[in-house]
């Protein structure tokens, strides 16, 4: 600073003993003054001095003084150059302190980095990938030299496919029909380099992956597999598509699930199909009902031939026996439910008809609990 201010002073005294700054102005303002645009100036003009009028104008400018106003006597950062900061007790300005608090500033904002249990940090030096930080508190180098991005590796992203607003998402099937399916994606970032640097659009790369998946896994099954039971075959079978689709693009991506929401026939086929369904559902009650009826006549024939099996397996063993038992058990069984009495002739001794007066008197009981009707007054 001591040479620009000697080398600033020597250019003024050459200024001043040059020759536009030598002459004697007269009366219309000549001399080191300016001979001003007056026609009695004894030399010419100084360029470096405003013009003024005749001994009473400005002085010349000094180029030093000029700076020491900016600067606060001294210029710089170092002698004042900020003129709004106070200075120190010393007489020195606080210019470097401010400095170096935001160069510390830039530093600690811009090197030192966390890095969530669930998070992973890109460093690029220059634009480029230079490494990947694990979680914990981690360095790098200031900006614009490094610069840091995190990347949540662990929250599952979900892409619906449709999108809101489409009405319709017509896939066909096996069997040439066509079904209106709307699902859902789940996925993580498995790799964040490739991730951020491979693919250009990530979830659209991801869509159009489910959508080509879907459609090549509907593709193998019918209507009503794809409607009904068939559902978690499909679903396994696009998971599968995807994986294998997305790795090949290397894309960092992990695909967690699929999970179908809706599986309907086009709407303009859907109320007929639901009565086709009806109608089905109905035939298969009935069946079932029907298959139902069959397994009991077949247990209870079963039974009873597994209990004609035990008695034959007593009539071979003692044949008179089981023969005259059997007859009497028959008997029994067939004449408890006749009114009549058969009795032998002979010796005979008459007896009271107990069936029947037990039944009539079955008969009357009803009778005789039965309230007797009102007579009316004269």
């Amino acid at each position: 600073m001591t040479r620009l201010t000697a080398w600033f002073s020597h250019i003024s005294s050459m200024a001043n003993n040059s020759p536009w700054g030598g002459g004697s102005g007269g009366s219309g303002g000549s001399g080191n003054n300016g001979g001003g645009n007056g026609p009695t100036g004894d030399g010419p003009r100084n360029p470096w001095q405003p013009s003024g009028a005749g001994t009473g104008g400005r002085k010349p400018s000094n180029i030093e003084d000029l700076f020491k106003r900016r600067g606060g006597g001294g210029g710089g950062f170092g002698g004042g150059g900020f003129s709004g900061l106070p200075k120190r007790p010393n007489g020195k300005s606080y210019a470097p302190i401010v400095i170096a608090v935001l160069v510390v500033l830039w530093l600690l904002i811009t090197s030192i980095h966390r890095v969530g249990p669930q998070e992973r940090g890109v460093v690029l030096f220059f634009g480029s990938y230079s490494r990947t930080l694990d979680p914990g508190i981690a360095m790098t180098l200031p900006a614009p030299f490094e610069s840091f991005q995190l990347v949540d590796v662990q929250n599952i992203r979900t892409i619906d496919i449709p999108t809101a607003g489409t009405t319709e998402n017509l896939i066909l099937t096996g069997d040439q029909n066509l079904i209106d399916l709307a699902y859902s994606v789940r996925w993580t970032i498995k790799d964040p380099k490739l991730y951020l640097f491979q693919l250009a659009d990530p979830e659209e790369t991801i869509r159009e992956a489910a959508e080509a998946s879907m459609r090549a896994s509907v593709a193998e099954v019918t209507l009503d597999d794809a409607i009904g039971p068939g559902r978690i075959e499909v679903e396994q079978s696009v998971e599968a598509r995807m994986k294998d689709l997305l790795d090949s693009y290397r894309s960092g991506i992990e695909v967690q699930g699929i999970a179908i929401k809706k599986a309907d026939p086009p709407e303009a086929v859907n109320e007929a199909f639901k009565a086709v369904s009806a109608a089905q559902q109905e035939a298969q009650t009935f069946l079932n009902e029907a298959r139902a009826y069959a397994q009991q006549l077949t247990a209870a024939a079963q039974g009873e031939a597994a209990a004609f099996d035990k008695v034959y397996e007593e009539y071979r063993l003692a044949p008179d026996v089981t023969r005259r038992r059997m007859y009497y058990e028959t008997m029994e069984r067939v004449l408890s439910k006749l009114d009549k009495t058969i009795i032998e002739t002979g010796n005979v001794t008459p007896y009271l008809p107990l069936p029947e007066l037990r039944k009539r008197a079955q008969v009357a009981a009803p009778e005789a609990a039965a309230p007797a009707p009102a007579t009316g007054g004269s």
